[in-house]
């Protein structure tokens, strides 16, 4: 296994002449991406460079590459000696790009000085088809989370159409879906032993394609379910919905089957995930080498807003149990919690606490949720045979240790580290697992952790996800009802009230949910006027690729119920939908009725 000298303790190299100050040949493997390069844990294309340069290989990264001249900058590195990567950045591009109205955005959060313009409309497919049209010898490997919920047959909201999986429309050789390290450390300790990369089509967490009447390629113990085909898809609803019920159940398995879907004469196989990560290796990923900076070409190019919205917090776990059916956490990152340990997040903090600029605050200790860290079920044969969405709806599952302790220590630890003045919590939090409502088992360690996050990690406002307040409504987010909410508003009001703190809760709504009608949003005003709330925080429903809502919002109905559900749909009733959010607004009075 081959280091590059002087290598590690610097940037990934970005362009010819750092590479040649490396004394490199050719790179092993060039990452494209659709974000800024910045050298940080929380960036997925620095994230998989660190652990194919942690393997041993010489890896470049070209950042947002101009695809509208004459191509030069995907052609500026060469070829490398094994394969292309394509990402199209943190975000899906469509979400980064659009509104829920479709309606271009001004900004990019992830190019300096959040300028738009730098990407195109889904990156994966146009870098993908570029490489393969300027190197067509040369393997491409796309991932992400644009790849990853697109690796099947899907509704794509911005065309509204049925769409192949991103295999087929990019001409990729093969996809990494959801958190991509276990994958590509293997991949890249097969193609170090020689094995060539188009025979790899058994590896876990990928998906390849084969010719339709080539027989499924062997060697695995793995149940193999055929779905039904892109073109059934496209021309029947239901055909469509039984697909996703089958993956959305197979994505929350830890044992899961083998997808396998025909397109025309091809088929597209999804292999199943690895094993999830234990401690350990979820460290293994945190504690490389990061530079915990922008690439220095942007430096006089104006900041990172995502950068600086996240360079003095630190992810503490991935994963998300709560199942809520608009969010695609849990089908691209997993449904079980993987923990880093706490020796590594607190390396990690000190480590921040001394970067320049620092002054003294954390902005976050969190993750998908922030107070799911360290929690798992008791019995893990019972999770091996679950397929339930979540484990804290309709109810929560008696298998699921719930325990806010430890994560109350982490807190208390991480503050103690010098340099450190508070640590603010800015990851959502779970409430449900905090009240007794909810969950019966809450006691002591809740009640502490609620009283600790209002008291000392709250920067004044404690941001919260009701989403909506009818309950028709929230049972097919899967979520638990309103008057939950009311029950942690009145506990955070008695201890901000013990407290002497002039602090705020700030409740979170989305509109025009599948299921949501007008009658429900005035519904939503009146309780929320009752409340004495004015929202802040509220969204218009983006249907976004293979998650449940979007599913209900294609087919106008529920797969799990077959039963039928009002979709809004039309631009003028999504539009006056989120309009009654505003109801203290002059200019909305008069539509929601005052």
């Amino acid at each position: 296994m081959k280091k590059a000298p002087g290598y590690v303790g610097k940037w990934l190299p970005t362009t010819k002449n750092e590479i040649d100050r490396l004394d490199w040949d050719q790179p092993d493997v060039i990452i494209f991406s659709g974000d800024a390069y910045v050298d940080h844990p929380s960036f997925g294309a620095a994230v998989i460079g660190r652990v194919i340069e942690h393997e041993g290989f010489y890896v470049a990264i070209v950042s947002q590459p101009n695809w509208k001249d004459d191509l030069r900058d995907f052609r500026k590195l060469g070829a490398p000696k094994l394969f292309f990567g394509v990402t199209a950045g943190n975000m899906d591009s469509m979400v980064n790009h659009y509104t829920a109205a479709r309606r271009l955005r001004s900004n990019d959060a992830y190019t300096p000085g959040g300028k738009a313009g730098f990407r195109p409309d889904y990156p994966t497919i146009v870098y993908t088809r570029i490489l393969k049209t300027l190197f067509p010898d040369v393997p491409v490997l796309i991932g992400g989370i644009e790849a990853s919920m697109r690796r099947l047959t899907h509704y794509d909201y911005w065309k509204d159409k049925i769409e192949p999986s991103i295999l087929i429309s990019s001409g990729a050789d093969m996809l990494i879906y959801g958190m991509g390290e276990p994958p590509v450390r293997e991949l890249m300790r097969l193609l170090g032993k020689g094995v060539p990369f188009r025979s790899l089509r058994t590896l876990p967490q990928s998906s390849v394609v084969i010719s339709a009447n080539e027989p499924l390629p062997s060697g695995k113990y793995w149940r193999n379910i055929e779905l039904n085909s892109y073109e059934q898809c496209l021309n029947d609803k239901k055909s469509f919905a039984a697909n996703f019920v089958t993956f959305e159940k197979e994505s929350n398995r830890i044992k899961a089957a083998r997808l396998i879907e025909k397109t025309g004469d091809k088929k597209v196989i999804v292999n199943p995930p690895c094993d999830i990560m234990n401690e350990k290796e979820a460290d293994s990923s945190f504690d490389l080498p990061y530079m915990y900076s922008p690439h220095p070409r942007y430096n006089k190019k104006g900041s990172i807003p995502a950068f600086e919205m996240i360079k003095y917090s630190v992810n503490i776990h991935r994963g998300c149990f709560g199942g809520c059916s608009f969010c695609a956490i849990a089908a691209h990152q997993g449904k079980q919690i993987i923990s880093r340990s706490e020796r590594s997040i607190l390396r990690e903090v000190e480590k921040i606490s001394q970067l320049p600029g620092f002054k003294g605050i954390i902005t976050d200790l969190g993750g998908p949720s922030a107070n799911m860290y360290g929690m798992k079920g008791k019995d893990k044969d019972v999770c091996i045979k679950c397929s339930r969405p979540s484990c804290l709806w309709p109810a929560i599952c008696p298998n699921l240790i719930i325990d806010h302790s430890r994560l109350s220590d982490l807190y208390k630890k991480a503050g103690e580290i010098p340099g450190v003045k508070k640590i603010f919590i800015g990851s959502g939090i779970r409430y449900d697992m905090l009240l007794p409502g909810w969950n019966r088992k809450a006691g002591r360690a809740e009640d502490e952790y609620l009283t600790r996050l209002v008291k000392k990690h709250t920067s004044g406002r404690l941001k919260v996800a009701p989403e909506h307040t009818s309950k028709k409504v929230l049972d097919l987010m899967r979520k638990v009802p309103f008057d939950l909410f009311k029950e942690l508003k009145r506990r955070f009001g008695r201890i901000t009230e013990q407290q002497g703190l002039k602090y705020e809760i700030v409740p979170y709504f989305i509109s025009s949910h599948p299921g949501c009608t007008e009658e429900d949003m005035k519904e939503l005003v009146t309780k929320i006027k009752s409340l004495n709330i004015k929202p802040e925080q509220v969204q218009d429903f983006t249907p976004t690729p293979m998650t449940l809502s979007t599913l209900i919002y294609y087919t106008g109905f529920n797969p799990y119920t077959n039963s039928k559900v009002y979709v809004a749909k039309k631009p003028e009733e999504k539009a006056r939908q989120k309009e009654y959010f505003f109801w203290y607004k002059k200019h909305s009075r008069k539509r929601s009725g005052e």
